[in-house]
């Protein structure tokens, strides 16, 4: 009796093992902590589990049985399974596989975005006020948070927390704010007819995490574009500059003869009347000393900076440029270039096929010149497509071999040199001169050795760090003015330009809206109706007479 009881004790304390496991794993998942408490009750109840398997299999042969082995099988392939898709839902958490099939790449962030947030140099947040969360905009934040672990969101219901709505001035639902230490800033308000932007976030997460701030003066006097709202002004570029970090000002050199010293680039766009000769030095000397230039010049303009582009191998074409093979896609006539020919430099890089262009622009003439680096960023495509049109009064543009020059055409380029300042360096002292004996002197036997000449003090130097200027020309100014600057890759060009010149290598480039292409196809209603009397006619008549010609033969 004493045997038998002391069994049954053994098989009820063995039962602590299925017990013991769930209650460690319980633990864990709970308190989100797998510390020493939930690892005792797993490991003592796998211990206590595997005892009793083995007590039970030596007192009953149970390994033996073959319902014993059929049901092991059946566990481990259960088990199997489980560990398999354990094993892939951790996969799936840890990594993310992702295929964009979209030919925009719609639900993929730019490569600007990505790189920005993988370097972010401190932990930021993005609020969004809201009680609606639009999958859309959830999608388009899970992107950021995909690629670092520093970027973080959450929606708040301001009338839930009316604290924190506070605290960052929360006016209406909808409003999105970027957080990021102590400083906050307004991304933009969300509703049903404007989504989260990726510009717009990429835009403030630049802003809020890069503390300098580069200054960009827009040349006026001269003609050139307006940089307030106006017809053909270029306010939105203005103001996507001021979206990018840059600070402008206008810069009328006729009063102040010098470019300002905090100048991180100077912008010239669309003058119609020539710069008087002390402001083409002036500019001159700008570059001289590390400067950076950003120069659009329309045709039929001449703004006197022959001598400034001579020094860098750039000569302005009086011709057009005509392109007649994009005329039906833009819509404009030929004589606006469309361009998706771009050069391999940072500006262009990553604008791979895409369309921009340039309504009345010239060609540029490139030459070599020693210290100059030029890369040719915009080219239009070969003749008979496109050529340099010398006959601008004619209402026919034709090629006429004699005057007009055959495309390719390059309508911008982007150039950049070294300057090393010359040291300046202080005379060399002129050694002094040994007195001359005299009359007396020469009669003696031991004459007197003449003075040692004085020391040569060496030469000082304040040599230092050669600098490089850039300069970037256009042969159109109109492709940045509003109502085109956001059109196809228009704005990236004006904008990635100025970033290249600024010299800021850790700010990204431009962000190209993403847009779905238009694949409607338009139908006259002579082909409409066609189309709906073949489908709901034509069709079945065919598939009935099929039906009827296989029943008549098989009959």
């Amino acid at each position: 009796m004493k045997i038998v009881a002391r069994k049954k004790l053994w098989k009820y304390l063995f039962w602590l093992g299925p017990f013991l496991i769930p209650a460690g794993l319980t633990v864990g998942l709970v308190s989100e902590s797998w510390g020493l408490i939930p690892l005792a009750f797993i490991i003592a109840g796998i211990v206590i589990s595997g005892l009793g398997i083995i007590w039970q299999s030596y007192e009953t042969n149970w390994w033996k049985r073959r319902s014993t082995q059929a049901g092991t099988n059946a566990l481990l392939a259960t088990l199997a399974v489980l560990a398999i898709l354990g094993l892939i839902n951790f996969l799936g958490t840890r990594y993310h596989l992702r295929a964009d099939l979209t030919e925009a790449q719609l639900f993929t962030l730019a490569p600007q975005s990505r790189e920005l947030v993988r370097v972010l140099p401190q932990p930021v947040k993005v609020w969004v006020f809201d009680i609606n969360q639009n999958p859309q905009d959830r999608e388009l934040l899970e992107n950021y948070q995909r690629q670092s672990s520093k970027f973080k969101y959450e929606y708040i219901d301001p009338q839930t927390k009316p604290g924190l709505a506070e605290k960052f001035g929360v006016k209406d639902y909808g409003e999105v704010y970027l957080e990021s230490g102590d400083k906050r800033q307004l991304v933009q308000t969300i509703n049903e007819n404007e989504r989260l932007s990726e510009i717009r976030l990429t835009s403030r997460l630049q802003q809020l995490t890069n503390s300098t701030t580069a200054k960009a003066y827009l040349l006026q006097g001269h003609g050139e574009r307006q940089l307030s709202p106006g017809k053909d002004a270029i306010s939105q570029a203005v103001q996507a500059l001021g979206d990018k970090s840059f600070t402008t000002s206008p810069l009328n050199l006729g009063e102040t003869s010098k470019v300002p010293q905090d100048a991180a680039v100077v912008i010239v766009a669309g003058p119609k009347r020539g710069l008087f000769e002390g402001e083409v030095k002036a500019l001159q000397e700008y570059l001289n000393r590390g400067g950076n230039l950003l120069l659009m010049i329309d045709p039929n303009t001449d703004p006197k900076l022959n001598s400034l582009l001579q020094e860098w191998g750039v000569r302005l074409d009086n011709r057009l440029a005509v392109d007649v093979s994009g005329e039906s896609v833009v819509g404009r006539g030929p004589a606006a270039p469309l361009v998706t020919e771009y050069g391999q430099h940072p500006i262009t890089k990553d604008f791979g096929n895409g369309n921009s262009f340039y309504p009345i622009a010239r060609p540029l003439e490139i030459t070599s010149v020693p210290g100059v680096e030029a890369t040719p960023l915009l080219r239009t495509k070969p003749y008979p497509s496109s050529w340099a049109e010398s006959d601008l009064q004619s209402e026919k543009l034709e090629f006429n071999a004699d005057k007009d020059l055959k495309g390719p055409l390059t309508l911008g380029v982007a150039l950049s040199r070294k300057q090393t300042p010359k040291s300046a360096s202080t005379p060399q002292a002129a050694p002094t001169p040994s007195p001359l004996p005299s009359p007396t002197t020469q009669n003696k036997t031991s004459p007197t050795p003449p003075a040692p000449p004085a020391p040569t003090p060496s030469p000082t130097s304040s040599s230092q760090t050669a600098t490089e200027s850039r300069l970037v020309v256009l042969g159109n100014s109109d492709f940045a003015t509003d109502g085109l600057f956001q059109q196809q890759l228009n704005g990236d060009v004006f904008l990635n330009s100025v970033t290249w010149l600024s010299q800021q290598d850790q700010q990204p480039l431009s962000i190209r809206p993403k847009e779905p292409k238009n694949r409607r196809i338009t139908l006259t209603t002579t082909q409409g109706n066609l189309l709906i009397l073949s489908s709901l006619l034509v069709l079945p008549l065919i598939g009935f007479a099929i039906a009827v010609i296989i029943w008549w033969k098989r009959r």
